[in-house]
Protein backbone atom coordinates (compact mmCIF):
# COMPACT_ATOMS: atom_id res chain seq x y z
CA UNK A 1 0.00 0.00 0.00
CA UNK A 2 1.51 3.41 -0.88
CA UNK A 3 1.50 6.45 1.12
CA UNK A 4 1.71 8.62 -1.49
CA UNK A 5 -1.27 11.74 -1.20
CA UNK A 6 -1.77 11.78 -4.76
CA UNK A 7 -2.99 7.93 -5.47
CA UNK A 8 -6.66 7.35 -4.75
CA UNK A 9 -6.54 3.88 -2.75
CA UNK A 10 -9.70 1.96 -3.18
CA UNK A 11 -10.75 -0.37 -0.55
CA UNK A 12 -12.50 -3.58 -1.44
CA UNK A 13 -12.61 -7.54 -1.00
CA UNK A 14 -10.59 -9.41 -3.04
CA UNK A 15 -12.89 -12.03 -4.51
CA UNK A 16 -13.16 -12.01 -8.63
CA UNK A 17 -16.76 -10.04 -8.14
CA UNK A 18 -14.97 -7.43 -5.55
CA UNK A 19 -12.39 -6.89 -7.67
CA UNK A 20 -14.17 -6.23 -10.93
CA UNK A 21 -16.51 -3.56 -8.51
CA UNK A 22 -13.68 -1.62 -7.56
CA UNK A 23 -12.45 -2.08 -11.30
CA UNK A 24 -15.48 -0.61 -12.41
CA UNK A 25 -15.60 2.35 -9.98
CA UNK A 26 -12.03 3.13 -10.94
CA UNK A 27 -13.08 3.15 -14.55
CA UNK A 28 -16.16 5.60 -14.10
CA UNK A 29 -13.82 8.06 -12.24
CA UNK A 30 -10.98 7.85 -14.74
CA UNK A 31 -13.59 8.64 -17.54
CA UNK A 32 -15.54 11.21 -15.15
CA UNK A 33 -12.57 13.19 -14.72
CA UNK A 34 -9.92 12.28 -17.19
CA UNK A 35 -7.79 10.76 -14.36
CA UNK A 36 -5.00 8.40 -15.18
CA UNK A 37 -4.93 4.58 -14.31
CA UNK A 38 -1.79 5.39 -12.27
CA UNK A 39 -3.62 7.44 -9.90
CA UNK A 40 -5.20 4.37 -8.47
CA UNK A 41 -4.26 1.52 -6.27
CA UNK A 42 -6.41 -1.31 -5.85
CA UNK A 43 -6.21 -2.34 -1.79
CA UNK A 44 -7.51 -5.64 -1.03
CA UNK A 45 -8.11 -6.15 2.30
CA UNK A 46 -9.48 -9.89 3.98
CA UNK A 47 -12.69 -9.45 5.73
CA UNK A 48 -14.15 -12.18 8.74
CA UNK A 49 -17.10 -13.20 5.99
CA UNK A 50 -14.22 -14.12 3.54
CA UNK A 51 -11.71 -15.78 6.70
CA UNK A 52 -14.51 -17.72 8.15
CA UNK A 53 -16.24 -20.41 5.08
CA UNK A 54 -16.69 -23.34 7.54
CA UNK A 55 -20.17 -21.59 9.33
CA UNK A 56 -22.97 -19.95 8.70
CA UNK A 57 -23.16 -15.99 8.36
CA UNK A 58 -25.65 -15.54 11.14
CA UNK A 59 -23.72 -17.60 13.44
CA UNK A 60 -20.44 -15.79 13.21
CA UNK A 61 -21.90 -12.10 13.56
CA UNK A 62 -24.38 -11.38 10.03
CA UNK A 63 -24.28 -8.60 8.27
CA UNK A 64 -21.13 -6.19 8.33
CA UNK A 65 -18.83 -9.44 8.37
CA UNK A 66 -17.98 -8.36 4.72
CA UNK A 67 -17.95 -5.08 5.84
CA UNK A 68 -15.76 -3.66 8.98
CA UNK A 69 -12.51 -4.46 8.40
CA UNK A 70 -12.91 -2.49 5.41
CA UNK A 71 -14.61 0.43 7.11
CA UNK A 72 -11.82 0.12 9.59
CA UNK A 73 -9.37 0.93 7.17
CA UNK A 74 -11.06 3.86 5.52
CA UNK A 75 -11.59 5.61 9.30
CA UNK A 76 -7.82 5.13 10.13
CA UNK A 77 -6.87 6.57 6.33
CA UNK A 78 -5.01 3.48 4.88
CA UNK A 79 -7.75 3.84 2.22
CA UNK A 80 -9.59 7.11 0.55
CA UNK A 81 -13.06 5.27 -0.84
CA UNK A 82 -15.12 1.13 -0.29
CA UNK A 83 -16.60 -0.29 -2.72
CA UNK A 84 -19.34 -2.84 -1.41
CA UNK A 85 -21.53 -5.15 -2.47
CA UNK A 86 -24.86 -2.96 -1.33
CA UNK A 87 -27.02 -6.16 0.04
CA UNK A 88 -23.98 -7.21 2.09
CA UNK A 89 -24.10 -3.57 4.26
CA UNK A 90 -25.77 -3.06 7.23
CA UNK A 91 -27.90 0.14 7.48
CA UNK A 92 -26.53 1.98 9.84
CA UNK A 93 -22.58 3.44 9.16
CA UNK A 94 -20.29 3.53 11.91
CA UNK A 95 -19.82 7.20 12.83
CA UNK A 96 -17.36 9.49 10.66
CA UNK A 97 -18.55 7.30 7.24
CA UNK A 98 -21.10 8.20 4.43
CA UNK A 99 -22.42 5.99 2.27
CA UNK A 100 -23.84 8.57 -0.53
CA UNK A 101 -22.70 7.13 -3.98
CA UNK A 102 -24.38 4.56 -6.14
CA UNK A 103 -23.71 2.96 -9.40
CA UNK A 104 -25.70 1.98 -12.05
CA UNK A 105 -27.56 -0.73 -10.33
CA UNK A 106 -27.73 -4.06 -12.62
CA UNK A 107 -29.30 -6.92 -13.17
CA UNK A 108 -31.76 -7.64 -9.53
CA UNK A 109 -32.88 -11.12 -9.96
CA UNK A 110 -31.81 -14.33 -8.68
CA UNK A 111 -30.55 -17.26 -11.19
CA UNK A 112 -31.39 -20.80 -10.40
CA UNK A 113 -27.95 -22.94 -10.88
CA UNK A 114 -28.43 -26.05 -11.80
CA UNK A 115 -26.06 -28.83 -13.93
CA UNK A 116 -29.02 -30.56 -14.86
CA UNK A 117 -32.71 -28.88 -13.94
CA UNK A 118 -33.42 -25.61 -15.58
CA UNK A 119 -36.21 -24.69 -13.05
CA UNK A 120 -36.97 -25.20 -9.29
CA UNK A 121 -40.07 -26.48 -10.61
CA UNK A 122 -37.94 -29.63 -12.30
CA UNK A 123 -35.80 -30.73 -9.28
CA UNK A 124 -37.00 -34.01 -7.85
CA UNK A 125 -38.63 -34.98 -4.73
CA UNK A 126 -36.52 -34.29 -2.04
CA UNK A 127 -33.40 -32.95 -4.32
CA UNK A 128 -30.42 -31.15 -2.24
CA UNK A 129 -29.88 -27.27 -3.13
CA UNK A 130 -26.97 -25.49 -1.77
CA UNK A 131 -27.32 -21.88 -0.34
CA UNK A 132 -25.63 -19.87 2.72
CA UNK A 133 -28.85 -17.28 2.02
CA UNK A 134 -31.41 -17.46 4.72
CA UNK A 135 -33.87 -15.77 2.66
CA UNK A 136 -33.12 -17.72 -0.55
CA UNK A 137 -33.44 -20.86 1.86
CA UNK A 138 -36.82 -19.48 2.90
CA UNK A 139 -38.74 -18.38 -0.04
CA UNK A 140 -37.52 -21.66 -1.52
CA UNK A 141 -38.64 -23.78 1.37
CA UNK A 142 -41.80 -21.99 1.07
CA UNK A 143 -42.46 -22.71 -2.56
CA UNK A 144 -41.02 -26.52 -2.34
CA UNK A 145 -41.41 -27.86 1.33
CA UNK A 146 -39.78 -30.80 0.30
CA UNK A 147 -36.82 -30.15 -0.54
CA UNK A 148 -33.17 -30.19 1.50
CA UNK A 149 -31.25 -27.01 1.48
CA UNK A 150 -27.34 -27.58 2.78
CA UNK A 151 -24.89 -24.72 3.96
CA UNK A 152 -23.12 -23.31 0.54
CA UNK A 153 -20.64 -20.06 0.99
CA UNK A 154 -17.98 -19.05 -1.11
CA UNK A 155 -17.72 -17.19 -4.44
CA UNK A 156 -19.29 -17.91 -7.72
CA UNK A 157 -16.44 -20.26 -8.62
CA UNK A 158 -16.29 -22.36 -5.48
CA UNK A 159 -20.28 -22.55 -5.38
CA UNK A 160 -19.72 -24.05 -8.79
CA UNK A 161 -16.70 -26.75 -7.77
CA UNK A 162 -18.98 -27.47 -5.12
CA UNK A 163 -22.38 -28.72 -7.36
CA UNK A 164 -20.07 -30.36 -10.06
CA UNK A 165 -18.74 -32.68 -6.85
CA UNK A 166 -22.28 -33.46 -5.86
CA UNK A 167 -22.31 -31.79 -2.76
CA UNK A 168 -26.22 -29.81 -3.76
CA UNK A 169 -27.90 -30.47 -7.61
CA UNK A 170 -28.52 -26.93 -7.45
CA UNK A 171 -27.65 -23.33 -6.17
CA UNK A 172 -28.27 -19.69 -6.25
CA UNK A 173 -26.69 -16.92 -7.44
CA UNK A 174 -27.14 -13.22 -8.53
CA UNK A 175 -27.60 -12.30 -11.77
CA UNK A 176 -25.76 -8.96 -11.38
CA UNK A 177 -22.34 -11.20 -10.22
CA UNK A 178 -22.60 -13.16 -12.98
CA UNK A 179 -23.09 -10.18 -15.61
CA UNK A 180 -20.10 -8.67 -13.90
CA UNK A 181 -18.02 -11.40 -14.07
CA UNK A 182 -19.43 -12.36 -17.73
CA UNK A 183 -19.69 -15.24 -16.68
CA UNK A 184 -22.11 -16.50 -19.49
CA UNK A 185 -21.31 -20.42 -19.64
CA UNK A 186 -22.93 -20.65 -16.31
CA UNK A 187 -25.56 -22.67 -16.47
CA UNK A 188 -27.96 -20.13 -15.13
CA UNK A 189 -31.98 -19.09 -15.51
CA UNK A 190 -33.10 -15.75 -14.26
CA UNK A 191 -35.57 -15.98 -11.60
CA UNK A 192 -38.65 -13.35 -11.67
CA UNK A 193 -38.71 -11.30 -9.23
CA UNK A 194 -42.33 -11.96 -8.86
CA UNK A 195 -41.03 -15.83 -7.83
CA UNK A 196 -38.38 -14.68 -5.89
CA UNK A 197 -37.99 -11.22 -4.31
CA UNK A 198 -34.41 -10.25 -4.22
CA UNK A 199 -32.20 -9.04 -1.40
CA UNK A 200 -32.75 -5.21 -0.44
CA UNK A 201 -30.37 -3.46 -2.69
CA UNK A 202 -29.45 -6.70 -4.45
CA UNK A 203 -27.45 -5.54 -7.89
CA UNK A 204 -26.31 -2.37 -6.78
CA UNK A 205 -22.71 -0.90 -5.76
CA UNK A 206 -21.93 1.25 -3.11
CA UNK A 207 -19.49 3.62 -2.69
CA UNK A 208 -18.15 4.37 1.07
CA UNK A 209 -16.25 7.55 1.90
CA UNK A 210 -15.22 9.76 5.31
CA UNK A 211 -17.80 12.22 6.18
CA UNK A 212 -15.17 14.94 6.38
CA UNK A 213 -13.18 14.15 3.18
CA UNK A 214 -14.26 16.75 0.57
CA UNK A 215 -12.31 15.87 -2.21
CA UNK A 216 -13.55 12.42 -2.44
CA UNK A 217 -16.92 13.73 -1.96
CA UNK A 218 -16.61 15.99 -5.01
CA UNK A 219 -15.06 13.27 -7.36
CA UNK A 220 -18.00 10.44 -6.07
CA UNK A 221 -20.80 13.42 -7.15
CA UNK A 222 -20.18 12.79 -10.80
CA UNK A 223 -20.42 9.47 -11.01
CA UNK A 224 -23.30 8.72 -8.60
CA UNK A 225 -26.38 7.66 -10.18
CA UNK A 226 -29.71 9.37 -8.28
CA UNK A 227 -32.40 6.46 -9.76
CA UNK A 228 -30.43 3.82 -8.27
CA UNK A 229 -30.20 6.02 -4.58
CA UNK A 230 -33.91 6.70 -4.82
CA UNK A 231 -34.61 3.02 -4.93
CA UNK A 232 -32.00 2.12 -2.32
CA UNK A 233 -33.49 5.08 0.25
CA UNK A 234 -36.84 2.92 0.03
CA UNK A 235 -35.52 -0.34 0.14
CA UNK A 236 -32.56 0.30 2.97
CA UNK A 237 -35.46 1.76 4.83
CA UNK A 238 -37.65 -0.84 4.78
CA UNK A 239 -34.68 -3.06 5.83
CA UNK A 240 -33.84 -0.64 8.47
CA UNK A 241 -37.44 -0.60 9.68
CA UNK A 242 -37.45 -4.37 10.39
CA UNK A 243 -34.03 -4.46 12.13
CA UNK A 244 -32.66 -6.54 9.16
CA UNK A 245 -29.39 -8.81 9.60
CA UNK A 246 -28.66 -11.99 7.98
CA UNK A 247 -30.77 -13.91 10.28
CA UNK A 248 -33.87 -12.57 8.89
CA UNK A 249 -35.56 -13.54 5.82
CA UNK A 250 -36.24 -10.36 4.23
CA UNK A 251 -36.68 -9.32 0.51
CA UNK A 252 -37.61 -6.29 -1.49
CA UNK A 253 -37.83 -4.06 -4.40
CA UNK A 254 -38.27 -0.65 -5.22
CA UNK A 255 -38.80 0.64 -9.13
CA UNK A 256 -39.64 4.08 -10.23
CA UNK A 257 -42.21 4.79 -12.51
CA UNK A 258 -41.43 8.54 -13.48
CA UNK A 259 -41.55 10.62 -9.89
CA UNK A 260 -43.04 7.89 -8.35
CA UNK A 261 -41.31 4.61 -6.05
CA UNK A 262 -43.06 1.51 -5.91
CA UNK A 263 -42.19 -0.66 -2.98
CA UNK A 264 -43.16 -4.52 -2.13
CA UNK A 265 -41.78 -6.07 0.31
CA UNK A 266 -41.98 -9.41 2.32
CA UNK A 267 -40.74 -11.63 5.63
CA UNK A 268 -40.51 -15.49 5.67
CA UNK A 269 -40.27 -17.32 8.42
CA UNK A 270 -36.99 -19.55 8.53
CA UNK A 271 -38.89 -22.32 7.86
CA UNK A 272 -40.56 -21.01 4.59
CA UNK A 273 -43.79 -21.99 6.33
CA UNK A 274 -45.43 -18.72 6.25
CA UNK A 275 -44.87 -15.43 3.81
CA UNK A 276 -46.20 -11.91 4.13
CA UNK A 277 -46.18 -9.42 1.87
CA UNK A 278 -46.71 -5.87 1.43
CA UNK A 279 -46.23 -2.85 -1.37
CA UNK A 280 -46.88 0.79 -1.76
CA UNK A 281 -45.88 3.92 -4.03
CA UNK A 282 -45.12 7.48 -2.87
CA UNK A 283 -43.25 10.13 -4.34
CA UNK A 284 -39.67 9.98 -4.72
CA UNK A 285 -39.14 12.47 -2.17
CA UNK A 286 -41.14 10.04 0.49
CA UNK A 287 -39.37 7.16 -0.49
CA UNK A 288 -37.46 6.71 2.23
CA UNK A 289 -41.10 7.04 4.42
CA UNK A 290 -42.41 4.69 2.35
CA UNK A 291 -39.83 2.18 3.16
CA UNK A 292 -40.48 2.33 6.89
CA UNK A 293 -44.01 2.66 6.41
CA UNK A 294 -44.21 -0.78 5.05
CA UNK A 295 -41.59 -2.05 7.57
CA UNK A 296 -44.29 -0.96 10.46
CA UNK A 297 -46.98 -2.50 8.44
CA UNK A 298 -45.55 -6.15 7.93
CA UNK A 299 -44.03 -6.16 11.89
CA UNK A 300 -47.62 -5.61 12.69
CA UNK A 301 -49.24 -8.29 11.11
CA UNK A 302 -46.38 -10.65 11.76
CA UNK A 303 -46.26 -10.15 15.87
CA UNK A 304 -43.74 -11.39 18.03
CA UNK A 305 -42.03 -14.87 17.09
CA UNK A 306 -42.76 -14.51 13.46
CA UNK A 307 -38.87 -15.20 12.73
CA UNK A 308 -38.53 -17.92 15.19
CA UNK A 309 -39.89 -20.80 13.54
Amino acid sequence: MTDRPDILRIGTRGSPLALAQAHETRDRLMAAHDIPQEAFEIVVIKTTGDRVLDRPLGEIGGKGLFTKEIEDALLAGEIDLAVHSMKDMPVAQPAGLLLDCYLPREDVRDAFVAPHAGAISDLAQGATVGTSSLRRRAQLLHRRPDLKVVEFRGNVQTRMRKLADGVAEATFLAMAGLNRLGLSDVPAAPIEVTDMLPAVAQGAIGIERRQDDTRIATLLAAIHDTPTGHRLAAERAFLAGLDGSCQTPIGGLAVLDGDQVHLRGEIIRPDGSECLTESGAAPVADAARLGADLAAALRGRAGPGFFDG
